[in-house]
């Protein structure tokens, strides 16, 4: 039986990569997508979605646009990494639309559909799922798990020292969620130590579609270094590391409490796991500290090519 994903994400180029990579699978019935600001506006990550669709020509798979910025927050971006408009690699102009329906009410219609079939894949800023538990409180509980790639637990960041993107975008969302779910927190101490080898990339883009765009995706952070030749060092692929998981089981996790930094500062979307049971809190969280790198590669790079 294949594992019903509902995706809500920023596309950004580590995103497409991951709808990609489920979109390729047989394993996985990709069921929605629903979109929020974080790697770039709304506007263009509801466009880049359709578009990564029509490039996989998937278009039958429904997209919604979701929230327009953080909970209490201005919209910052990251465009500087993922290209202009949010993805590079020059992805084919949609022809389809998007539904009518908000990406919040989507997230919970789809909830409301299948139920404990369903996987809620949450790649981008958390907006959208934590105005969809702040209405529906039975949410989490309904579906089978809940993933958030974010967080950076006993790592260093990469938006501050202490802070990874989606989660410094918007961590009142975090701690919304982390209050009324027990997620799968998927954040930099995996994701950065599972990358993709630079020789495999400049294979690729030097392929034809779609795994030349693919390849761009690939390496985003980079892109230029790529078109140079001058590629140098193996890429995170940050967001395709939940999907992988999701087929392969290559994550290893602890159940912990975890809180998040809501304020401004050097700690805002820090979040600090309690290891060692140094308070009596419940654990919120399932944080993975642990990744299978050479099973990770194989399933990316296998499936980008079967596509």
């Amino acid at each position: 039986m294949t594992q019903k994903v509902l995706f809500d994400t920023d596309p950004g180029c580590d995103d497409a990569v991951a709808l990609a990579l489920a979109l390729a699978s047989d394993e996985i019935e990709v069921v929605g997508v629903s979109t929020v600001a974080g790697n770039t506006t709304v506007a263009n990550t509801t466009h880049n979605a359709l578009a990564i669709l029509e490039l996989l020509d998937r278009t039958d798979v429904p997209v919604a646009r979701g929230c327009a910025g953080p909970l209490c927050r201005d919209l910052e971006t990251a465009e500087e990494i993922h290209g202009p408009e949010g993805i590079t690699g020059n992805p084919p102009e949609p022809t389809s639309e998007p539904v009518s329906q908000h990406g919040v009410e989507f997230i919970r219609d789809r909830v409301r559909e299948y139920g404990d079939d369903l996987t809620i894949v949450a790649i981008g800023p958390q907006t959208n799922l934590a105005t969809a538990i702040a209405i529906d409180e039975d949410l989490p509980a309904t579906v089978d798990d809940i993933y958030l790639m974010g967080g950076a637990a006993l790592c260093p960041g990469n938006v501050t020292p202490a802070a990874e993107f989606n989660f410094y975008v918007d961590p009142e969302a975090v701690s919304r969620v982390f209050r009324g779910a027990t997620p799968k927190v998927v954040g930099l101490d995996v994701t950065e130590a599972a990358t993709i080898p630079v020789a495999t990339i400049e294979e690729l883009v030097a392929e034809d579609e779609p795994q030349r765009t693919l390849g761009a995706w690939l390496g985003y952070s980079e892109i230029d270094a790529i078109r140079d030749g001058a590629l140098a060092g193996d890429q995170a692929i940050h967001d395709a590391t939940v999907i992988v998981d999701i087929l392969d089981d290559v994550l290893d996790y602890r159940e912990v409490p975890v809180a998040v930094g809501t304020g401004d500062g050097p700690f805002r979307g820090a979040i600090a796991p309690d290891i060692d049971g140094a308070t009596d809190d419940l654990p919120n969280t399932q944080v993975a500290l642990d990744v299978d790198e050479a099973t990770h590669r194989d399933r990316i790079v296998d499936g980008i090519r079967g596509l």
